[in-house]
């Protein structure tokens, strides 16, 4: 009896460390992640406006009909990037994520405290090779570390009105990602 209890509890074991392991490599593993999807609807270092969400055809998950989105895919190899976001008048935020959809920084119109949320997006050799005796204090340049040299920015902003909706698309227009 004893015997059998402990085949029970080896397989119950067992299948805890298959199933806890196929949870967390599952993610790496995905062939239709958010970056891959976006790949074929935006460019390289450009922000795109994205349509409004639709059932089943949502090209980022949990998007929200309130809120007004942009993408910024971005690719580091060939030097840093500027951001350059306006704020609109109800709710704007900003979320960077790696190419395996981790996110790794964010931030909002009420944390930036400005009518434009600005900063540069580097790799941590890129932050290093920047020289020590720049003009420009840590005070007056916000810069983010990306993990991998490759990911996905994604804008948002509110529209507390549907009525709204066209005019904080126009704010998300003017919004820049380029080389710095």
């Amino acid at each position: 009896m004893i015997r059998w209890l402990l085949w029970i509890l080896a397989g119950i074991l067992l299948g805890g460390i298959v199933h806890l392991a196929a949870v967390l490599l599952l993610p790496s593993l995905a062939s239709r992640n958010a970056y891959s999807r976006l790949a074929g609807l935006t460019p390289v270092n450009a922000v795109t406006p994205l349509a409004a969400p639709a059932p089943g055809s949502d090209p980022l998950p949990y998007m929200d009909p309130a809120f007004a989105t942009s993408v910024c895919r971005y690719d580091l190899s060939d030097g840093p990037l500027k951001l350059s976001v306006p704020v609109t008048q109800a709710y704007t935020s900003v979320s960077f994520y790696s190419r395996a959809g981790v996110a790794y920084y964010a931030i909002n119109d009420r944390a930036a405290g400005r009518s434009v949320i600005e900063l540069d997006l580097m790799t941590s050799e890129q932050h290093a090779d920047l020289p020590e005796n720049e003009d420009e204090t840590a005070a007056d340049r916000l810069i983010v570390e990306s993990p991998t040299p490759t990911g996905v920015i994604v804008l948002r902003a509110l529209a507390p009105e549907p009525g709204l909706m066209p005019a904080v698309r126009d704010v998300l227009a003017r919004a820049r990602c380029a080389k710095s």
